[in-house]
C-alpha cells in the first residue's frame, strides 16, 4: 500500500510529495526546495522515517517544481524522470529563473522518460500515469486506485485549474485533459495538487467554475 506525505516549499507555495511503500522505499514527486532550510526539512524527514529514495518523478518541469531536483540527485544518486514533452520546458528553465529573479543555473537533466502507457512500479505497487497536457506540454498525473488518490500537478486545483499562459500552455487542451482523465475517476478520488489544499473529483465536477 502506498502512502503520501507532503511539504510546501518556495515562494510559489509548491507542494512536494513523498510516496512511500511498506518497505520504506519512496518516490519524491516535484521536489521544490529552494532554500537550504527547505532542503534540510525534506532530508531530515527521509532520515527520520528511514526511507530509501528510489527515484524523482515529476508531474512537469516549471521552475517551482524542479528547484530541489539536483540537490536530491546529489544527496541520493537517484534517477530523475519526466515526460519527454517536457524537454523544451527544461531548456527554458535558466532563462525563466533569471526573469523571475531566482539564482538557479544548475538545471537538472532527466535520466529517464515517463510514458502514459507504462505504470510506475514501487515494489509491488503501481501508479497509473495519465498524460494531461495543457498547463505544460508534458504534464502528467499519477493515479493510485487502491488509495483513491491522484497527484495532479498543476492540472487541477481546488476550485481552479492550472494557468495556460506559459509557453506550451493551452486552455482547451487542459480542459480536455481534466475531463478525459481526471473527471472519469470515482468521485471520492482525492486530488493532490501542485499548489493549495487537497480536493476530490466529485467536488470539482460540481463546483469548479472553470469546468461548468
Amino acid at each position: 500500500m502506498l502512502n503520501v506525505s507532503f511539504f510546501t516549499f518556495n515562494a510559489f507555495d509548491e507542494n512536494t510529495y513523498i510516496i512511500t511503500n511498506e518497505k520504506k522505499q519512496c518516490w519524491i514527486v516535484d521536489p521544490g526546495m529552494y532554500h537550504d532550510d527547505e532542503k534540510d526539512a525534506l532530508f531530515s524527514f527521509i532520515t527520520q522515517k528511514q526511507l530509501q529514495p528510489q527515484a524523482i518523478i515529476n508531474t512537469h518541469t516549471h521552475l517551482d517544481h524542479i528547484f530541489g531536483v539536483q540537490s536530491v540527485i546529489d544527496k541520493y544518486g537517484i534517477p530523475f524522470g519526466v515526460h519527454k514533452q517536457e524537454s523544451e520546458v527544461l531548456k527554458m528553465a535558466a532563462g525563466s529563473a533569471t526573469m523571475f529573479g531566482f539564482d538557479f543555473k544548475n538545471i537538472p537533466q532527466p535520466t529517464f522518460f515517463i510514458t502514459e502507457n507504462e505504470p510506475l512500479l514501487l515494489g509491488d505497487d503501481a501508479l497509473q500515469v495519465f498524460y494531461t497536457p495543457g498547463h505544460s506540454p508534458g504534464s502528467i498525473s499519477f493515479y493510485y486506485p487502491k488509495g483513491n488518490w491522484v497527484i495532479s500537478g498543476d492540472v487541477l486545483f481546488s476550485g481552479s485549474i492550472g494557468r495556460t499562459d506559459l509557453p506550451g500552455g493551452n486552455t482547451d487542451t487542459l480542459l480536455n485533459s481534466i475531463r478525459k482523465h481526471l473527471f472519469t475517476l470515482p468521485g471520492e478520488t482525492k486530488v493532490l495538487s501542485g499548489h493549495g489544499p487537497a480536493t476530490n473529483i466529485a467536488e470539482e465536477k460540481m463546483h469548479n467554475p472553470f469546468l461548468k
